[in-house]
């Protein structure tokens, strides 16, 4: 059994298999990234529930793993030097993909054609629609002043246009299926968490509509989107 008493977060999640990769996580949308990732890989692992309480997240075990409170992260006990631990969701994304050999792309083209998608949901999609979550269904949403609210409804249709243009006449957004799809879509499923569809015209981006449904048709992703539960 590989050693992982170098990496504190053992001591409040323990490992029942050491010689697997170890999922720090919570089902939200970058966190399933991570689980549909592995399941699509098929690489064995164990997940963590980490939740988002201060407990958690902020817990000195936690942090001693990334240091920015956010999940999702890793241990990779076969990591190329040894154990290796990741945090950042797209950073997981490339390692996974570039351990496994799958859905990267073929050619370094292909390679800088996905990665290009990648960056495009960690820089702009997912931070854009998680604040229009939040001043539509948390706390912003109190606020008297809507204009921080319109600002994120019309970049949220700004970025959703850009797919749906991306993809017409195409099945995933760089070609074939990978890990851009898997960091895209689960932040596409959670407009329907924050009540926004309306807002955003979901119904008429029939190309958006289309290519969500075709990724939470695959089993890998349908298991990753419950790993770990939330109860």
């Amino acid at each position: 059994m590989t050693d992982l008493s170098d990496f504190p977060i053992t001591q409040k999640w323990p490992a029942k298999d050491t010689s697997i990769l170890q999922l720090y996580s919570f089902p939200t949308p970058n966190g399933v990234k991570v689980s549909i990732a592995l399941e699509e890989m098929g690489i064995p692992y164990e997940a963590h529930k980490v939740t988002l309480s201060d407990a958690d997240v902020k817990s000195p075990e936690f942090l001693s793993l990334n240091p920015n409170n956010k999940i999702p992260a890793i241990i990779d006990p076969n990591g190329p030097d040894g154990p290796i631990g990741i945090f950042e969701s797209g950073a997981i994304l490339l390692y996974l993909a570039e351990k496994s050999g799958k859905l990267i792309g073929e050619t370094a083209s292909d390679k800088a054609h996905i990665t290009q998608w990648l960056m495009f949901q960690m820089g702009g999609l997912g931070p854009m629609l998680g604040q229009l979550g939040f001043f539509s269904k948390f706390a912003g949403s109190e606020w008297e002043d809507k204009r921080p609210q319109q600002r994120y409804i019309d970049e949220a249709k700004r970025l959703l246009s850009v797919l749906d243009k991306e993809l017409e006449g195409k099945d995933w957004i760089a070609g074939d299926y990978s890990i851009a799809d898997i960091a895209i879509a689960p932040w596409l499923r959670a407009l329907d968490f924050y009540g926004v569809k309306e807002l955003v015209g979901w119904e008429d981006r029939k190309n958006l509509v289309a290519y969500l449904d075709r990724f939470v048709a695959r089993p890998a992703v349908q298991t990753g989107l419950v790993t770990p539960p939330r109860d």
